[in-house]
């Protein structure tokens, strides 16, 4: 069947490219004031390192294994349907967990009960929400520009100053409530994230999507995918970016539970710290995005993965050199920095790969598929971090969390290396040469892309 082009639709996938921008900055609010504090709502409601590795793990992966569903669902309706139902009832979940905090504060049900509900409901959450990405990603093919890292970079950047900003208003509210009553700060905070997502939604009402036909012959199935992973180029991204997603899993559920738990840090110092993660990303995801429409998204991926193994030592560091009190804060606020820039790099550009390596009609499939084992990987590094958080541990005289960091770091270095030696690059580049790259401090304002916030198709 031969597609019919609308004679307007470069001028209608422009707008609906700012549309993805208001729209994600809607998602932000759920992002900065909801998703980034799941992990102290829990443990206010008194989860144990057993837990939080299962909330961390398990929403993730059935989430992920429902995307199977969607692309059946995408032969049968538009993605704008799925996208918008989705994203709905993602919305609507944010209610019944601010339900369960008030039946554990003000009626005293049990905290098992109360984690296991919050567990469950959380669940149902992330499901709901995934059950959009294939047809999201499918849909944002067809309207993104040729430029993917530069568009998705801007993007991020716009999207990531509300979700900064959310996180830190989330972080005010928790520590003017932190020594009354937390409930009302997290009832505040996850119905801000309930409008935030319900206006995603609405935005998705009006972007526009250009006609999908569904080619059945396109179609193959996961365990075909899984059969010859190692025998393709893209296979062997998915396997080992989802050892990454393994190994990072280890610990970076428990990074909160360290600095809540065994630290004791305030909302504040814990707000502080995810922040500065937060905000590097924010300032270097445009130039991860230049750098990797330059140079290529795989030579991105090698120039950060070796990085990330260095993130789980650098905390663990801290108790060997027995920093502690304000400049403890300090000290995890700069390694959450060097994090934010590490992992800007690398998400972004595995991320974009998929855009490069697949056809358009195969996106929405290779996208569920890389999800559902990248979060098998990240699934499988949960549990094994929250058994051996669990545990009463003195290996070399480190407490149980401080051992899952150091796990963390080795699993991490031998994943990389995997990743280095066996992904290529799909699309022609400019060769790599760390000896010119040179950057123009007087002009990074410019080239980070403040210099017109509205100009998020680059030039295109």
């Amino acid at each position: 069947m031969i597609e019919e082009k609308d004679p307007n639709e470069e001028n209608l996938k422009k707008e609906a490219r700012a549309i993805s921008i208001r729209e994600g900055s809607s998602y932000s609010f759920m992002d900065g004031f909801g998703l980034r504090f799941i992990t102290p709502y829990a443990l206010a409601l008194g989860a144990g390192t057993t837990q939080i590795g299962v909330l961390s793990s398990v929403p993730g992966l059935l989430g992920n294994l429902s995307q199977i569903g969607t692309i059946k669902l995408m032969s049968r309706t538009t993605r704008r349907k799925i996208v918008f139902w989705s994203v709905l009832f993602q919305a609507i979940m944010w209610l019944p967990l601010i339900l369960i905090g008030f039946f554990f504060f003000f009626y005293g049900i049990s905290s098992v009960f109360a984690v296991s509900l919050l567990i469950v409901s959380y669940s149902i959450l992330i499901i709901v929400g995934a059950v959009a990405g294939p047809a999201w990603n499918s849909w944002m093919k067809d309207i993104v520009p040729l430029r993917v890292g530069e568009f998705f970079g801007r993007r991020s950047r716009i999207v990531g100053i509300i979700a900064l900003s959310s996180m830190l208003a989330a972080g005010l509210i928790l520590h003017y409530f932190e020594k009354s009553q937390v409930f009302y700060a997290f009832a505040i905070m996850f119905f801000i994230a309930f409008v935030g997502r319900s206006l995603s939604a609405y935005f998705f009402t009006k972007q526009y999507e250009p006609k999908f036909f569904y080619k059945p012959e396109s179609y193959f199935s996961f365990r075909q995918f899984v059969r010859k992973m190692l025998y393709n180029n893209f296979g062997r991204f998915v396997l080992f970016v989802s050892l990454v997603s393994f190994s990072t899993a280890v610990a970076s559920p428990f990074f909160a539970v360290y600095m809540l738990g065994d630290l004791k840090f305030s909302y504040l110092y814990f707000t502080i710290v995810t922040l500065s993660s937060a905000l590097t990303t924010l300032i270097f995801m445009p130039l991860w995005g230049k750098f990797s429409d330059k140079y290529g998204n795989v030579r991105t991926m090698k120039v950060t993965v070796i990085f990330t193994v260095g993130i789980p030592l650098i905390w663990l560091f801290s108790y060997v050199l027995g920093i502690g009190g304000i400049k403890l804060l300090f000290y995890l606020a700069l390694t959450e920095c060097f994090s934010g820039f590490v992992w800007a790099g690398f998400n972004l550009s595995a991320g974009n790969f998929i855009y490069d390596a697949v056809t358009r009609e195969r996106v929405a499939i290779c996208a569920a598929y890389f999800n559902i084992i990248n979060a098998a990987g990240a699934f499988f590094g949960a549990l094994l971090g929250g058994y051996l958080g669990s545990l009463s541990l003195g290996i070399f005289g480190l407490s149980s969390l401080l051992f899952v960091f150091l796990i963390s770091g080795i699993f991490r270095f031998i994943s990389a290396i995997g990743l280095i030696s066996s992904v290529r690059e799909v699309r022609g580049v400019e060769k790599f040469d760390a000896r010119k790259l040179k950057i123009n401090f007087g002009h990074l304002w410019h080239y980070l892309g403040f210099r017109n916030l509205r100009a998020v198709d680059g030039n295109n």
